[in-house]
């Protein structure tokens, strides 16, 4: 009989295994922008209070991956030291690199357009049929009459941009 003993019987712990991961100056260059854009993404639209909470998971991340700037260095992207609360924040030097301001003002740019063109498209299909028509419709009828709606508006705002829209005053 073997003194060894077996992977099953080795007691179940609530503690978390951690993990490394290798990374290259410049894999670590492209995490911190990625982490700082997802973040940025996941809470800027949060303003704290108790109603709209940020997701601090996410800050959490943020905060340890940037405390690996200095490491890295990239220590002009990071505040040096750890901010009261423990968290480790982004400099200006990051928030306002180009390459970070590009893919927001892209994104931006994108989310307008997309939003603007189906908010059009719901408010002219909701006002060209009514509750009971909707209802009747297949939602395969219903979604293909919405997407005939963004296709007109999205021919219309990648044509003329804002040029045609306006405000009509129906009096």
């Amino acid at each position: 009989m073997s003194n060894a003993k077996s992977k099953s019987a080795t007691p179940k712990t609530n503690i978390k295994k951690m993990h490394n991961i290798t990374l290259t100056k410049e894999q670590y260059h492209a995490l911190l922008k990625i982490v700082y854009l997802g973040n940025w993404l996941a809470n800027a639209i949060h303003d704290d209070t108790p109603e709209d909470k940020r997701l601090n998971e996410y800050d959490q991340i943020e905060s340890i991956i940037f405390s690996y700037a200095k490491h890295f260095g990239y220590e002009q992207y990071v505040d040096p030291k750890p901010s009261k609360d423990g968290k480790y924040y982004p400099t200006r030097k990051l928030e306002e690199e180009p390459q970070v301001i590009d893919i927001i003002n892209q994104y931006n740019e994108s989310t307008f357009w997309d939003e603007f063109v189906e908010h059009l498209a719901y408010r002219d299909f909701n006002n060209h049929y009514n509750r009971a028509q909707i209802r009747k419709m297949s939602q395969i009828e219903r979604v293909d009459t919405i997407y005939k709606y963004i296709d007109k508006w999205a021919d219309e705002v990648n044509t003329n941009g804002l040029n045609n829209i306006g405000i009509v005053d129906n009096q």
